[in-house]
Protein backbone atom coordinates (compact mmCIF):
# COMPACT_ATOMS: atom_id res chain seq x y z
CA UNK A 1 0.00 0.00 0.00
CA UNK A 2 1.59 3.24 -0.82
CA UNK A 3 2.45 5.60 1.81
CA UNK A 4 2.17 9.57 2.12
CA UNK A 5 5.77 11.64 1.49
CA UNK A 6 6.23 14.37 3.58
CA UNK A 7 8.13 17.17 1.47
CA UNK A 8 11.29 17.12 2.27
CA UNK A 9 12.34 20.35 -0.03
CA UNK A 10 11.87 24.00 0.75
CA UNK A 11 9.85 24.20 -2.62
CA UNK A 12 8.06 21.15 -2.23
CA UNK A 13 6.94 22.32 1.14
CA UNK A 14 5.81 25.73 -0.64
CA UNK A 15 3.88 23.73 -3.07
CA UNK A 16 1.99 21.75 -0.66
CA UNK A 17 1.04 24.81 1.49
CA UNK A 18 0.12 26.64 -1.68
CA UNK A 19 -2.09 23.52 -2.78
CA UNK A 20 -3.92 24.29 0.60
CA UNK A 21 -4.11 28.22 0.37
CA UNK A 22 -5.72 27.94 -3.09
CA UNK A 23 -8.32 24.92 -1.94
CA UNK A 24 -9.26 27.02 1.01
CA UNK A 25 -9.95 30.45 -1.46
CA UNK A 26 -11.76 27.99 -3.88
CA UNK A 27 -14.13 26.05 -1.26
CA UNK A 28 -16.46 27.35 0.91
CA UNK A 29 -16.10 25.91 4.76
CA UNK A 30 -18.56 23.35 4.59
CA UNK A 31 -16.67 21.85 1.67
CA UNK A 32 -13.64 22.22 2.78
CA UNK A 33 -11.51 19.11 3.78
CA UNK A 34 -9.85 20.99 6.76
CA UNK A 35 -10.86 23.20 9.42
CA UNK A 36 -11.10 26.78 9.30
CA UNK A 37 -8.63 27.38 12.12
CA UNK A 38 -6.02 25.94 9.94
CA UNK A 39 -6.49 27.76 6.68
CA UNK A 40 -5.64 30.62 9.21
CA UNK A 41 -2.71 29.25 9.90
CA UNK A 42 -1.88 28.45 6.11
CA UNK A 43 -3.03 32.36 5.77
CA UNK A 44 -0.88 34.25 8.28
CA UNK A 45 2.33 31.73 7.90
CA UNK A 46 2.44 31.42 3.61
CA UNK A 47 3.33 34.77 3.27
CA UNK A 48 6.13 35.19 5.73
CA UNK A 49 7.70 31.22 4.14
CA UNK A 50 7.34 32.82 0.75
CA UNK A 51 9.16 36.28 1.49
CA UNK A 52 11.67 34.32 3.40
CA UNK A 53 12.49 31.94 0.43
CA UNK A 54 12.56 34.63 -1.78
CA UNK A 55 15.08 36.56 0.21
CA UNK A 56 17.38 33.62 1.11
CA UNK A 57 17.45 32.73 -2.85
CA UNK A 58 18.29 36.49 -3.50
CA UNK A 59 20.68 36.73 -1.40
CA UNK A 60 22.45 33.34 -2.36
CA UNK A 61 21.90 34.36 -5.98
CA UNK A 62 23.92 38.21 -5.60
CA UNK A 63 26.72 36.02 -3.76
CA UNK A 64 27.63 33.58 -6.58
CA UNK A 65 26.77 36.76 -9.11
CA UNK A 66 29.68 38.58 -7.26
CA UNK A 67 31.38 35.89 -6.68
CA UNK A 68 32.86 35.28 -9.79
CA UNK A 69 34.20 38.72 -9.97
CA UNK A 70 36.10 38.51 -6.85
CA UNK A 71 37.65 35.16 -7.66
CA UNK A 72 38.98 37.33 -10.73
CA UNK A 73 40.63 39.99 -8.32
CA UNK A 74 41.62 37.29 -6.02
CA UNK A 75 43.67 35.53 -8.74
CA UNK A 76 44.88 38.93 -10.43
CA UNK A 77 45.99 40.00 -6.69
CA UNK A 78 48.02 36.71 -6.41
CA UNK A 79 49.98 36.99 -9.50
CA UNK A 80 50.83 40.80 -8.72
CA UNK A 81 52.51 40.03 -5.29
CA UNK A 82 54.24 36.82 -6.86
CA UNK A 83 55.71 39.04 -9.26
CA UNK A 84 56.31 42.05 -7.23
CA UNK A 85 58.79 39.23 -5.14
CA UNK A 86 60.00 37.37 -7.69
CA UNK A 87 61.03 41.01 -9.39
CA UNK A 88 62.87 41.86 -5.98
CA UNK A 89 64.93 38.43 -6.36
CA UNK A 90 65.60 38.67 -9.82
CA UNK A 91 67.23 42.05 -8.92
CA UNK A 92 68.84 40.99 -6.28
CA UNK A 93 70.18 37.85 -8.18
CA UNK A 94 71.73 40.33 -10.99
CA UNK A 95 72.96 42.28 -7.63
CA UNK A 96 71.08 45.32 -8.58
CA UNK A 97 69.57 45.61 -5.15
CA UNK A 98 71.37 44.30 -2.27
CA UNK A 99 70.13 40.95 -0.47
CA UNK A 100 68.93 43.26 2.81
CA UNK A 101 65.96 44.76 0.54
CA UNK A 102 64.70 41.34 1.52
CA UNK A 103 64.01 42.51 5.33
CA UNK A 104 62.14 45.46 4.71
CA UNK A 105 59.17 42.79 3.13
CA UNK A 106 59.57 40.79 6.38
CA UNK A 107 61.99 38.25 4.94
CA UNK A 108 65.32 37.01 6.15
CA UNK A 109 67.99 38.29 4.49
CA UNK A 110 68.84 35.01 2.08
CA UNK A 111 65.22 34.01 1.94
CA UNK A 112 64.64 33.33 -2.03
CA UNK A 113 61.34 31.83 -1.22
CA UNK A 114 57.85 33.26 -2.86
CA UNK A 115 55.13 32.83 -0.62
CA UNK A 116 52.31 30.19 -1.32
CA UNK A 117 49.26 32.63 -0.75
CA UNK A 118 47.15 29.33 -0.09
CA UNK A 119 44.25 31.62 1.56
CA UNK A 120 42.78 35.11 1.51
CA UNK A 121 44.92 35.62 4.91
CA UNK A 122 48.05 35.03 3.28
CA UNK A 123 46.96 37.45 0.45
CA UNK A 124 45.66 40.06 3.25
CA UNK A 125 49.34 40.04 4.76
CA UNK A 126 51.78 39.71 2.32
CA UNK A 127 50.12 42.72 0.57
CA UNK A 128 50.45 45.14 3.83
CA UNK A 129 53.55 43.67 4.22
CA UNK A 130 54.65 44.49 0.84
CA UNK A 131 53.08 47.69 0.76
CA UNK A 132 54.30 49.30 4.01
CA UNK A 133 57.71 47.66 3.01
CA UNK A 134 58.46 49.50 -0.10
CA UNK A 135 57.40 52.96 1.25
CA UNK A 136 59.94 52.47 4.31
CA UNK A 137 62.27 51.49 1.15
CA UNK A 138 61.01 54.28 -0.33
CA UNK A 139 61.72 56.96 1.95
CA UNK A 140 64.78 55.85 3.16
CA UNK A 141 66.29 56.77 0.15
CA UNK A 142 65.89 54.00 -2.39
CA UNK A 143 64.81 53.62 -5.93
CA UNK A 144 61.34 52.03 -6.49
CA UNK A 145 60.95 48.26 -7.19
CA UNK A 146 59.59 48.48 -10.72
CA UNK A 147 57.15 45.77 -13.05
CA UNK A 148 55.11 45.79 -11.38
CA UNK A 149 55.64 49.20 -8.70
CA UNK A 150 54.49 48.88 -5.27
CA UNK A 151 51.04 51.25 -6.94
CA UNK A 152 50.25 49.33 -9.15
CA UNK A 153 50.08 46.36 -6.76
CA UNK A 154 48.26 48.61 -4.03
CA UNK A 155 45.39 49.19 -6.74
CA UNK A 156 45.32 45.75 -7.74
CA UNK A 157 45.38 45.12 -3.78
CA UNK A 158 42.49 47.75 -2.72
CA UNK A 159 40.55 46.62 -5.11
CA UNK A 160 40.64 42.63 -4.14
CA UNK A 161 39.95 43.90 -0.52
CA UNK A 162 36.93 46.09 -1.08
CA UNK A 163 35.88 43.08 -3.25
CA UNK A 164 36.62 40.23 -0.10
CA UNK A 165 34.71 42.56 2.51
CA UNK A 166 31.62 42.70 0.11
CA UNK A 167 31.90 38.93 -0.29
CA UNK A 168 32.10 38.43 3.48
CA UNK A 169 29.19 40.97 3.93
CA UNK A 170 27.24 38.82 0.67
CA UNK A 171 28.44 35.74 2.57
CA UNK A 172 26.53 37.05 6.08
CA UNK A 173 23.44 38.18 4.36
CA UNK A 174 23.25 34.59 2.49
CA UNK A 175 23.84 32.53 5.81
CA UNK A 176 20.91 35.24 8.20
CA UNK A 177 18.25 34.47 5.29
CA UNK A 178 19.30 31.05 5.41
CA UNK A 179 18.72 30.77 9.47
CA UNK A 180 15.19 32.60 9.20
CA UNK A 181 14.15 29.56 6.70
CA UNK A 182 15.93 27.16 9.10
CA UNK A 183 13.49 28.60 11.75
CA UNK A 184 10.35 28.14 9.77
CA UNK A 185 10.64 24.93 8.62
CA UNK A 186 9.54 23.47 11.48
CA UNK A 187 6.77 25.62 11.34
CA UNK A 188 6.04 24.66 7.94
CA UNK A 189 6.25 20.97 8.30
CA UNK A 190 3.74 21.07 11.59
CA UNK A 191 1.18 22.85 9.26
CA UNK A 192 1.63 20.52 6.47
CA UNK A 193 1.09 17.64 8.86
CA UNK A 194 -2.28 19.26 10.31
CA UNK A 195 -3.63 20.10 6.73
CA UNK A 196 -2.81 16.16 5.32
CA UNK A 197 -4.28 14.68 8.63
CA UNK A 198 -7.16 16.57 8.80
CA UNK A 199 -7.99 15.76 5.12
CA UNK A 200 -7.22 12.00 5.56
CA UNK A 201 -8.94 12.53 8.01
CA UNK A 202 -12.11 14.06 5.97
CA UNK A 203 -11.94 11.05 3.97
CA UNK A 204 -11.36 8.08 6.05
CA UNK A 205 -14.77 6.74 5.01
CA UNK A 206 -14.08 6.24 1.24
CA UNK A 207 -11.94 3.07 0.08
CA UNK A 208 -7.97 3.19 -0.43
CA UNK A 209 -8.03 4.34 -4.28
CA UNK A 210 -10.87 6.97 -3.85
CA UNK A 211 -9.28 8.14 -0.83
CA UNK A 212 -5.85 8.95 -2.04
CA UNK A 213 -7.54 10.14 -4.98
CA UNK A 214 -9.28 13.15 -3.09
CA UNK A 215 -6.28 13.46 -1.02
CA UNK A 216 -4.39 14.57 -3.95
CA UNK A 217 -6.83 16.93 -4.56
CA UNK A 218 -5.11 18.24 -1.61
CA UNK A 219 -1.35 18.25 -2.16
CA UNK A 220 -0.73 15.21 -0.25
CA UNK A 221 1.47 13.13 -2.19
CA UNK A 222 1.79 9.24 -2.07
CA UNK A 223 4.32 6.87 -3.05
CA UNK A 224 5.02 3.12 -3.25
CA UNK A 225 7.56 1.10 -1.97
CA UNK A 226 10.12 -0.42 -4.07
CA UNK A 227 8.36 -3.94 -4.03
CA UNK A 228 4.78 -2.29 -4.13
CA UNK A 229 5.15 -0.66 -7.84
CA UNK A 230 2.04 -1.84 -9.75
CA UNK A 231 2.87 -4.04 -13.25
CA UNK A 232 2.00 -1.81 -16.14
CA UNK A 233 0.21 -4.49 -18.78
CA UNK A 234 1.75 -2.97 -21.20
CA UNK A 235 -1.32 -5.38 -23.77
CA UNK A 236 -3.57 -2.51 -21.92
CA UNK A 237 -1.29 0.46 -23.59
CA UNK A 238 -1.51 -0.98 -26.61
CA UNK A 239 -4.97 -2.43 -27.84
CA UNK A 240 -5.39 -4.41 -30.59
CA UNK A 241 -7.44 -2.92 -33.10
Amino acid sequence: MPYRRLPNTDSSRLKALRIAFTKGKELPPFKLAFSQSTLQDIQSFLPLFEHTLTMQKHAYSIQIEKNKEYITSLKKIKLYISHFIQVMNMAIAREELPASTRKFFGFDENDKSVPLLNTENDIIKWGNMLIDGESKRIRSGFSPITNPTIAIVKVKYEQFLELYNFQKTLQKNTLREHNKLAELRDKADNIIVKIWNEVENTFKDLNEDDKREKCKEYGIVYVYRKNEIPKINFLDLNPVV
